[in-house]
């Protein structure tokens, strides 16, 4: 009986409504430090770009768009998919919807393909788009290798983003997940821009980059919010 309510759509209309309101809750109750503090203009220098994240630590990521940069946010097809997608857009958030994979037939599967192509039509437009760098169902905090492609067919840079929170509960999930509280402190973190691949020779040492460049966004994060900065 559980599983066919949450197949219901108003379900998961509701869940994703009270998310959205929930997340905005932590956003206002959290003194939030960015750094760069002049991250907003060293960002819109370089639009559109490839906002990137890990599993687990992207829910708060919307609340660092500016009102007048069109992004769009890749959002899985599962049930779970259609709750996030619900609260992304009651955050101001375009859709992509589709999710990678970890062999060709799982990323047929997920509309992964399909996403991405909108992605480059997208990104070809002008438009900034966000998209988790690791594969669901993990390995976590390894980089895959669709957001490189994205990022050297479009010739656009990926962009390394983190929040974190003081107050929060990290959970036991593949994707190392944290549900972020209220009434705490918060870090927006940004990356220096990662330069796309040129050719086929680059694409690995591009996707270290990524995996590096994110690591080093969240553990400033964590330290942030934790008074382990120095």
């Amino acid at each position: 009986m559980l599983k066919r309510l949450m197949r219901a759509q108003w379900v998961r209309r509701f869940l994703g409504e009270m998310a959205a309101a929930y997340l905005k809750l932590v956003w206002h109750t959290n003194k939030v430090v960015f750094e760069p503090a002049d991250y907003v203009p060293r960002v819109s220098a370089e639009l559109p770009v490839i906002v990137t994240m890990w599993h687990g630590q992207h829910f708060m990521i919307p609340f660092g768009r500016q009102p007048d940069w069109d992004m769009r946010v890749m959002i899985s097809m599962s049930g779970d998919g259609e709750i996030n997608a619900v609260a992304a857009k009651r955050l101001g958030m375009g859709l992509v919807r589709g999710s990678g994979g970890r062999t060709p037939r799982e990323i047929r599967k997920r509309g992964g393909i399909r996403g991405t192509v909108e992605m480059l039509h997208l990104l070809r437009d002008g438009v900034t788009v966000a998209l988790t760098a690791d594969v669901p169902k993990g390995p976590a905090r390894v980089a895959g290798e669709g957001i490189v492609m994205i990022a050297e067919r479009s010739g656009r840079p990926i962009l390394p983003v983190a929040f974190a929170s003081s107050r929060r509960i990290d959970l036991d999930t593949w994707d190392k997940m944290t549900l972020n509280l209220p009434f705490g402190r918060g870090a927006f973190i940004v990356g220096d821009p990662i330069a796309p691949p040129k050719d086929e020779s680059e694409r690995e040492a591009v996707r270290l980059a990524v995996e590096a460049g994110l690591n080093a966004v969240t553990a400033r994060a964590y330290a942030i919010v934790d008074g382990k900065d120095g």
